[in-house]
């Protein structure tokens, strides 16, 4: 079907870049971006594929509450650098 278009200035150079780009006439470039864009809107895309992962965490653990287990683990973390930071220095002299 032949029909005239108006397009935006931007745009059609930014359809030019793409049909150069893709080595296609400017044609074909506007009618593959009207397809993605209509595909898009249509909802044609398949539904994205879940995988589901098992992330190994023993029974017990309240995933709501990773930041607080989290800041345990670096709070323990800061004891073990400063234990072993301390024990690494000299005596001060008491002088």
């Amino acid at each position: 079907m032949r029909t005239t278009l108006t397009l935006d200035d931007d745009l059609a150079g930014l359809l030019k870049a793409r049909a150069k780009e893709l080595g296609v006439p400017f044609k074909e470039a506007v009618n593959r971006t009207i397809r993605a864009g209509l595909g898009e809107a249509a909802g044609s895309h398949a539904a994205p594929k879940i995988i589901p992962h098992s992330f190994g965490f023993r029974p017990g653990v309240d995933l709501d509450k990773l930041g607080q287990l989290l800041d345990e683990l670096e709070a323990e973390n800061y004891a073990a650098q400063a234990h072993d930071l301390a024990r690494h220095q000299p005596p001060r002299s008491r002088s």
